[in-house]
């Protein structure tokens, strides 16, 4: 099953308001089993930054013969994330939430 996440910036934190990425399309496709596990995946993730900046990321299916820009401005971990834990984590709470697992 094809999945594409495509990253947009919603909340800007620059001086002038702007993201010089604004004008690209960011898409990126993967493949997942075909299971009702990899439906979990399918929606909008937010992701604050805490300074401004907010991303979003929307997992959707892929349409037959859809193009993507194979282009994620270095935010590739945003969609593993997604896929190993069901959310955009940072590194702190990708740590604390193993550190409680491990518990």
């Amino acid at each position: 099953m094809r999945l594409i996440a495509e990253l947009t910036m919603p909340n800007v934190g620059s001086w002038n308001g702007t993201w010089t990425g604004r004008d690209r399309k960011y898409t990126k496709v993967f493949s997942t089993s075909a299971s009702k596990k990899s439906e979990k995946h399918i929606g909008n993730y937010y992701y604050n930054f805490g300074d401004g900046w907010g991303a979003n990321v929307e997992i959707r299916y892929a349409e037959p013969r859809e193009r993507v820009s194979n282009l994620f401005a270095g935010y590739e971990w945003m969609i593993n994330s997604i896929k190993l834990y069901g959310d955009i984590l940072s590194t702190k709470q990708i740590k604390e939430r193993n550190e409680t697992e491990t518990k």
